[in-house]
């Protein structure tokens, strides 16, 4: 099968962050439009960057893309949606029900559990309502990063179950109340999604060893969902056929090692395969030669551009950090920019300064102990587990206030705690009890993908009430989460990104929204800079000699508070693998002309 002739009605592009769902997505829908199809677009990604890669500015309504007849997209933003439903539940009563009785109102859909019950209810009306989207012959769905959509698509069951169990008395019963007419809905939306003819989930991976096995993550779990008519794409493949330059054989053996073992389960699925472009696929002539399936061929030698200038490498932040004993480093930024390994190097540089150091993570779809791949002197690593922190969080509250309740009342605390919100609730607090940590040490945190990560911190105030509501007291680390996180003497956020147009303008939107939650960045960090590499292979030359206007872009962004990492030949994993993203140093400095 090839990818571009998929033709059920419903399209799901999903895989680990950064392997080119939305590009693949938008060329997809461009191809079925150019083929006479109308298709509608829809990101489901708090993050998301339609508006860049197809060169038009989308809206929360469909929008139709200038230049691409047919073709239409829009962005289903959870907080804009959490609004809309909550003034819809509220507004019936406004003039008819004291102020007193609004404001409580308001207050039940004022938490994080409104923002996922509505972003879910806009999800369900796109695929479960026909009528919603009957002017289309296509509806493809450029979904959030693995961890983020798997916990989306099981949520058509998860809130069927809790509805049907629910008798009252349960936090989420304001939020449910507009849900609970809408249950027919909802099954159609399980049905569709498990439905061959209906449905195809496309998997995208990079032809790299961690997003391969966060495939076949994604394709055991789709499975036991019921969702089996996958297909799977293998996006920016390199190969090398002269091999006389070290970064373009080392790309091309690593993707070659990684295809090679690949998990037999995706092995079996249909597949199709990309090449690795050397420019980016924003706006439509992106898009196009992203179906075109092959790269453009270098026009002669590639003279790399004279550059003496470029950003220090990662050791200017540790000098800075390592002068104080404790504290919070946070990684964050676009799913696949490399938030895990630079996370890791930092840690492993601060424990081989001699400080006590905690390497954690918020993403469901990172691999951080397989980064380090063995033990370092001084280094903890702990990992954020929804499923132990959700059963340890439920164990507690049940033994806190239900140990002296009736057997009705606590059959109520019990429903009440079945609730799916409740694992965000949980995940919340121990995220709190993470930070805390860094009054006594370093707490490296690698957070989750981008807006995953900004719906977090926005909904700080909210978890705060429903932490209150269940146990009657904030614990101190839930209290004092928000000021260590705007303390910078404390909190030192690194935003990480890639020298790409896509990266850089959603690291450029992150930092916007943390300072607007009063988090001041501590720096940027530009990750797997071929300018930096060395290389002079012809394609990957090209790809270098595009990277630095967005390198130039982010040190004028950040006033040079910013440092670069090359793309290594050797792979950042380890102990020495990593050491290489600390200790690059002027020796990474390689970009004079051919």
């Amino acid at each position: 099968m090839n990818l571009l002739t998929l033709d059920t009605r419903y399209l799901f592009f999903t895989g680990k962050g950064g392997v080119g769902k939305t590009s693949l997505s938008c060329a997809t829908g461009l191809s079925l439009a150019q083929r006479g199809r109308k298709v509608l677009i829809v990101s489901t990604d708090p993050a998301s960057n339609l508006s860049e890669v197809l060169g038009t500015p989308v809206g929360h309504a469909p929008t139709p893309i200038v230049g691409a007849p047919n073709l239409f997209a829009l962005d289903l933003d959870p907080r804009a949606a959490a609004a809309a439903y909550r003034e819809r539940m509220v507004a019936p009563y406004r003039g008819i029900l004291p102020e007193a009785a609004i404001q409580s109102m308001e207050e039940q859909f004022s938490g994080a559990c409104t923002v996922e019950i509505a972003a879910f209810d806009e999800f369900a009306r796109l695929l479960g309502d026909p009528s919603a989207t009957a002017g289309f012959d296509h509806v493809i769905f450029d979904t959030a990063p693995t961890g983020h959509t798997l916990r989306l698509l099981t949520l058509p069951s998860a809130w069927d179950e809790f509805i049907a169990s629910t008798t009252g008395g349960a936090s989420c019963l304001g939020p449910l109340a507009g849900l609970q007419q809408q249950r027919e809905r909802y099954a159609a939306t399980v049905a569709r999604l498990g439905n061959p003819a209906e449905t195809t989930l496309v998997l995208v991976s990079r032809p790299e060893r961690a997003a391969l096995r966060e495939a076949e993550r994604t394709r055991v779990e789709l499975a036991e969902l019921g969702i089996r008519n996958l297909h799977l794409v293998i996006n920016g493949l390199f190969a090398d056929e002269t091999g006389d330059d070290a970064i373009a054989r080392a790309m091309a053996e690593r993707h070659a090692a990684a295809l090679a073992a690949i998990p037999p389960g995706l092995a079996a699925l249909p597949q199709s395969t990309l090449p690795f472009l050397p420019r980016g696929t924003t706006g439509l002539a992106g898009l196009q030669q992203l179906l075109s399936g092959t790269p453009p061929a270098p026009q002669g030698p590639v003279a790399l551009p004279e550059v003496t200038d470029l950003p220090p490498g990662l050791s200017a932040f540790i000098d800075e950090l390592a002068r104080q004993d404790h504290g919070v480093v946070l990684t964050m930024g676009k799913g696949g920019v490399g938030k895990t390994s630079v996370a890791a190097a930092i840690a492993l540089a601060l424990a081989e300064r001699g400080k006590k150091v905690t390497l954690s993570t918020t993403d469901p779809a990172a691999h951080l102990a397989d980064a380090l791949a063995g033990e370092t002197a001084g280094l903890t690593v702990t990992r954020i587990d929804p499923a132990a922190e959700l059963a340890r969080y439920t164990s507690e509250v049940l033994e806190q206030k239900g140990k002296d309740l009736t057997p009705e009342a606590r059959a109520m605390l019990e429903e009440d705690l079945r609730s799916p919100c409740t694992e965000e609730i949980a995940v919340f607090r121990a995220f709190a009890h993470t930070v805390a940590g860094g009054t006594s040490g370093f707490v490296v945190l690698d957070t989750a993908p981008t807006g995953h990560t900004i719906l977090l911190l926005d909904a700080t105030e909210a978890y705060h009430r429903e932490v209150l509501r269940t146990q009657g007291d904030l614990p101190e680390a839930v209290r004092e989460l928000l000021p260590r996180l705007r303390d910078p003497d404390f909190t030192h956020v690194c935003i990480v990104t890639l020298p790409e147009s896509t990266p850089v303008s959603e690291a450029e939107a992150l930092e916007a929204d943390l300072e607007r939650a009063g988090i001041h960045p501590f720096g940027w960090v530009i990750n797997q800079s071929l300018l930096a590499s060395g290389t002079r292979h012809p394609c990957l030359a090209e790809r270098a000699a595009y990277e630095l206007p967005f390198i130039r872009r982010v040190q004028q962004h950040t006033r040079g508070r910013c440092v670069l990492i090359p793309w290594f030949a050797r792979e950042p994993v380890g102990r020495d693998g990593l050491w290489q993203l600390v200790d690059a140093g002027e020796k990474s400095r390689y970009c004079a002309a051919a």
